[in-house]
């Protein structure tokens, strides 16, 4: 079942905002969103940091790859400035400062472990071991958690090992044959899925299943009324300018 939050910036502050930064989240907040997605991978001290693509060069200026430097190295590095100038300077964010702003902020989180090629293990490990240290106390007080989540089986499987106590939710790009099967060995509340191969006769079966459904990236409040109309309980979305949260 879904007990989090319907309406998701997608990476911190959708299409308004340098994805991934925290920059991101300002503008996330600014626009009323109380609830983020965003992507975790580790540098090459297996620090997490935030930030999706495994090589820099789109969002992150420099070459290479973000497994070949530090966590303080990528923060020194620039990732806003493809964005816009006055994003300029803003560097790659650790996971712990994400989380330690979205705590501050009361900001839910849905943590996408995006672990590059060859450290799924690793990394569902690492973020879901961070994780479960800085909500500590709410794990104690039976409060709501961050969700992780990933497409990688791998990475679920090692988060689950790592920290049982936080929920995980199975991403894929369209639900594949056997589905049902594959959610339950891996223990899942939720799949999350590309909303563009959904259809509502599956969107049905996966709530008679008794999962969450969550849908990425919605950008318009048509096709958002349109899935939570069929069953679907959470999705993100680019365009928080057009979509309220929480709506």
């Amino acid at each position: 079942m879904w007990s989090y939050p319907r309406t998701l910036a997608h990476r911190g502050g959708g299409t308004l905002a340098p994805e991934n930064t925290l920059a991101a989240l300002r503008c996330g907040l600014a626009y009323g969103y109380r609830a983020v997605e965003f992507d975790v991978m580790l540098a090459a001290d297996g620090v997490p940091v935030v930030v999706h693509d495994p090589e820099l060069g789109r969002t992150v200026a420099g070459s290479g790859h973000v497994s070949d430097y530090t966590a303080a190295q990528l923060g020194a590095m620039d990732a806003g400035a493809w964005f816009g100038p006055a994003f300029a300077g803003e560097g790659v964010p650790t996971f712990d400062a994400v989380v330690s702003y979205c705590k501050a902020q009361r900001i839910w989180m849905n943590i996408e472990i995006k672990p590059a090629p060859g450290f799924d293990v690793a990394t569902g490990e690492t973020v879901a071991r961070a994780t479960r240290e800085h909500f500590a106390q709410e794990i104690a007080a039976g409060e709501l958690l961050p969700l992780l989540s990933s497409f990688s089986i791998e990475a679920l499987q090692a988060a689950r090992e790592a920290a049982p106590e936080l929920a995980r939710g199975w991403l894929v790009e369209q639900i594949p044959d056997g589905w049902k099967r594959q959610a339950r060995e891996l223990g899942v509340v939720a799949l999350h899925c590309d909303h563009q191969q959904l259809t509502r006769a599956l969107a049905l079966e996966v709530k008679e299943e008794g999962l969450g459904l969550f849908c990425y990236t919605v950008n318009t409040p048509e096709r958002a009324s349109e899935l939570l109309a069929w069953g679907v309980d959470g999705f993100c979305t680019d365009r928080i300018d057009l979509i309220k949260a929480g709506k």
